[in-house]
């Protein structure tokens, strides 16, 4: 197996330089002091050359009979196009991916591709990888949800296109840090629903929280889907492509009534002017200004508002399994975290300060 050596850009001493890297090779080393300027860093511990000097065609000539070349992209290179690779895309829409998914895993790989520019991808090992994603997290400073994303849509190309088994690679995937879900009361929602005079904008905003639907969801919702005989609303292709109904309040029953009789939607439940699909911009910006009505502090979103529904729920009394199927979670551990913020929960626990006193 030939010896890997790893070209990337970098800066040393404020100098643009080229990092040459490579396990150590007595032969190559000697070619490349022959051949090259190269200096030794201690501080990045490898040998390097100054950009201005470094001629790639030489380098490529000279070493690839007898080695690995693995050149990785500058960062002014990165507005490069690069065409993915055959069958990637394909595979995506025929394992009926979301419009939203396929759009990021496109993105992601493609710089995935460009950082590896000039590079067999088939051939890369899980180290070449590791230092990929190493990179963004301490130079980009990517989020552990950005991390997770670009490695799956690595993981997709080697798996799914390749057809590698799972075992292939494997990359140090971040702990995935589980924050607690963001919820207003009870009150904090009737001041945003009774501040929204505007007929459709009530009506988005009471779908949403009283049956607990995603953003996307909300949007996907056609008339059809409405059953007021059955006091129900049957959700689409939500999260992971599953069906599931949802409760449907009396409140809303009466306000979507009224919203179909005076806007007379043509096919999906929330239309734009031009008949089209309503926007998840739209939806979001409804939200913000309902919020900044009813004077709560914190920024809230759509998924807020699901999240407070499942909470009030469960402050009710509601069975967290029921919960999990009217949220169309697939594991009750996603639910179960709604226990952490429900003040019905924290309210049964006391405190040990209060046993003590009552004791005195």
């Amino acid at each position: 197996m030939k010896t890997r050596i790893l070209l990337s850009p970098d800066l040393h001493k404020n100098r643009k330089i080229v990092k040459i890297t490579f396990d150590y090779s007595l032969g190559i080393l000697e070619l490349l002091k022959k051949h090259f300027q190269i200096k030794w860093s201690q501080s990045k511990k490898c040998w390097w050359i100054a950009r201005t000097e470094f001629d790639y065609k030489k380098f490529k000539k000279l070493f690839s009979p007898i080695a690995e070349i693995v050149a990785i992209a500058d960062k002014e290179q990165k507005k490069i196009e690069v065409a993915l690779p055959k069958g990637y895309l394909e595979k995506l829409k025929r394992m009926r991916y979301s419009e939203s998914t396929i759009k990021v895993y496109c993105k992601y790989f493609k710089d995935f591709q460009t950082y590896f520019l000039n590079t067999n991808l088939a051939e890369l090992t899980p180290e070449y990888i590791n230092q990929y994603l190493y990179e963004l997290v301490e130079k980009q400073k990517i989020s552990l949800s950005q991390q997770n994303q670009r490695i799956n849509a690595i993981k997709f190309y080697f798996e799914k296109v390749l057809g590698r088994t799972k075992e292939y690679y494997t990359i140090d995937r971040p702990r995935k840090h589980r924050a607690l879900p963001k919820v207003i009361s009870e009150q904090e929602v009737l001041k945003m629903l009774k501040g929204t005079t505007n007929l459709k904008h009530k009506a988005i905003l009471a779908t949403i929280y009283s049956a607990g639907l995603r953003r996307g969801e909300l949007l996907n919702l056609r008339k059809q889907d409405i059953w007021f005989d059955k006091k129900l609303i049957f959700v689409r292709a939500g999260k992971g492509k599953k069906d599931r109904t949802t409760v449907f309040s009396e409140s809303l029953i009466v306000v979507l009534k009224k919203y179909l009789e005076i806007y007379k939607p043509n096919y999906y439940l929330f239309e734009g002017k031009d008949r089209t699909k309503y926007t998840a911009s739209s939806v979001l910006r409804i939200v913000d200004k309902a919020a900044k009505l009813a004077k709560i502090e914190r920024h809230v979103t759509p998924h807020m508002l699901r999240h407070s529904f499942a909470t009030h729920l469960l402050e009710q009394g509601t069975d967290l399994r029921y919960i999990q199927t009217i949220l169309g979670h697939g594991s009750s551990k996603t639910t179960e975290i709604y226990t952490h913020v429900s003040k019905r929960s924290l309210a049964k626990i006391k405190s040990p300060l209060d046993t003590i006193l009552k004791d005195k």
